[in-house]
Order: structure tokens, then C-alpha cells, then sequence
């Protein structure tokens, strides 16, 4: 029973580390660009768009051209996101990775 009681503990610790790391995630900001910084996307780390920059000189352009930058600035911010929790997540759990399709807690 006492490796119960401690198998417990240590829940509860990893709980509290996953709560902080949530926290952090929600307050780092991310930015991703295409077109060459012409369009930039900033999210949180929880994938949330906190601001989209647009390059003054697209403005004159065809929107298509505009609406693909930002779609793949978005994709761009979205994949750094994603490594950036998974490296966090790894920190957390002392390099052992999730299993495959086990997605972070967000």
C-alpha cells in the first residue's frame, strides 16, 4: 500500500505541473508568417489567434493571394505551437513521449 500512497503523490504532482504548463502555454505567443513576412499570425500556445499582421502593399492585390498568405501563415504559427507543447509536454514527463493519437489536455 505504500507504493499506492506514492503512486498518488506523484499523480497529484503531475496534475499541478499539467495546470502550470497550461497556464504557460496560454500566455506564450507564436508568431508565423508567409509571403515572406508579408503576413504574419500570432497565436497562443493554445493554438488561439491573438493578432494577424497584413503587409500594407497586399492590400492592392487580389484577396485570394491575401486569404492563402494568411491561411498558410496560420498553418505555419499552428505548426510551432505544436512543437512548441510538445517539447514542454517532454520536459514534463521527463522525455517519454505520448503514445500515438494521445493528444495534450487542450
Amino acid at each position: 500500500m505504500k507504493n499506492l500512497g506514492q503512486m498518488m503523490k506523484q499523480a497529484q504532482q503531475m496534475q499541478a505541473k499539467m495546470a502550470e504548463m497550461q497556464e504557460q502555454l496560454a500566455a506564450v505567443e507564436i508568431k508565423g508568417a508567409s509571403g515572406a513576412g508579408l503576413v504574419e499570425v500570432t497565436l497562443n500556445g493554445k493554438g488561439d489567434v491573438r493578432a494577424v499582421r497584413i503587409d500594407p502593399s497586399l492590400m492592392s492585390g487580389e484577396t485570394e493571394i491575401v486569404e492563402d498568405l494568411i491561411v498558410a501563415a496560420h498553418n505555419d504559427a499552428k505548426a510551432k505551437v505544436e512543437r512548441f507543447a510538445s517539447e514542454e509536454m517532454k520536459k514534463l514527463t521527463g522525455g517519454i513521449e505520448l503514445p500515438p493519437g494521445m493528444k495534450l489536455p487542450f
